[in-house]
């Protein structure tokens, strides 16, 4: 995109211990992939001339995804010091080994797999349009509790974000929410970062206090997301569950919107790698995944499961569970007359 980013910093630090797993939460999957491939997909869209995930609990294990897929991403480890402002701080120090850091750089999350990059590029153009030393992606949600709140000034300004456990008790009433997703100045960044401590009720160096910095020289601001559901992160199974369920629905509403005829939405689930032309038929009970491409005309299901598959046109996939074969324009294809 014009004017990309000088660095994208991915926040994969935490140890996610809601989650009740030996995985890492940003491993766990999500339509077929990693919530942090997903976050990857994101922010490598807005073509950085750096991308740096940040990493801590289970390194290893999350080190060696980033490395598989992303390649050229940059690791950095966060220490023993707790809060987003240490990580990003770990982050900032990895990337000026590489050279002086210059321009805009772009924090997000390894958990947010619905944000689409189309909505950082609108927050970039926001953030570069105004000169801002800081925008923050914002949105409101139905219930704000455990997010950071976005306190406005009389003029409609941002002046702070102040975490949940540290609210008054009017200010837990603002639905306006830090969605965690930021452009930073890099300088800007940097000098603020230095002069932050931990006083505050956790004991961690919050990256949410460079905001009213930023507000004292004018120069805060905030794109506001009207899609909500963008920022929704990720920190047990059942939010997981939910995330998955209506990532999938986008998927399924484009794919009708295309052309495509899905008799049953509720269960049906296909992932985005999977291409499906107009006048398909998709028969209740069905998973698609991977690079499964199904041709015009074809009718796949019932209760169907498919993986790599390539379905000709007009042909007939029903009560099967295959992997990497072709099925011929025209064919007719049922395990329980194939076996």
């Amino acid at each position: 995109m014009e004017n990309a980013p000088a660095a994208a910093i991915i926040l994969a630090a935490g140890k996610g211990t809601r989650m009740k797993s030996a995985r890492p939460k940003v491993l766990h999957p999500l339509a077929g992939k990693a919530l942090l491939g997903h976050a990857i997909d994101a922010v490598a869209a807005l073509n950085p001339q750096a991308l740096c995930v940040v990493i801590r609990h289970e390194r290893e294990a999350v080190a060696q995804y980033v490395n598989s897929y992303c390649p050229q991403a940059i690791l950095a480890d966060q220490d023993e010091i707790p809060g987003t402002g240490r990580a990003v701080q770990c982050a900032l120090e990895k990337l000026a080994e590489q050279g002086q850091l210059s321009g805009t750089v772009v924090i997000t999350s390894g958990d947010v797999p619905l944000l689409e990059s189309s909505t950082l590029e609108k927050m970039l153009q926001t953030h570069q349009g105004a000169g801002n030393q800081v925008t923050v992606l914002t949105t409101q949600v139905p219930d704000p509790s455990g997010y950071g709140r976005v306190i406005r000034s009389e003029t409609g300004a941002v002046s702070a974000i102040v975490e949940d456990r540290d609210c008054q008790e009017t200010q837990r009433q603002i639905r306006e929410i830090n969605a965690g997703i930021y452009a930073f100045d890099a300088q800007f960044l940097i000098q603020a970062l230095s002069g932050l401590g931990t006083d505050n009720d956790q004991g961690e160096v919050y990256l949410t206090d460079t905001i009213a910095i930023a507000a004292g020289n004018g120069r805060a601001g905030a794109y506001l997301l009207d899609d909500y559901m963008q920022a929704e992160g990720c920190n047990d199974r059942v939010q997981l569950a939910g995330l998955h369920r209506e990532y999938n629905r986008r998927i399924l509403n484009q794919l009708m919107k295309d052309g495509v005829s899905i008799i049953d939405p509720e269960t049906t689930w296909i992932e985005k790698s999977v291409t499906i032309a107009a006048d398909a038929v998709i028969l209740p009970g069905c998973d698609l995944h991977g690079n499964t491409a199904i041709g015009a005309g074809a009718e796949v299901g019932p209760f169907t499961s498919l993986r790599d598959v390539k379905v000709g046109e007009g042909a007939r996939a029903r009560r099967c569970d295959l992997q990497a074969v072709n099925l011929a324009s025209g064919s007719n294809h049922c395990c329980e007359t194939n076996l």
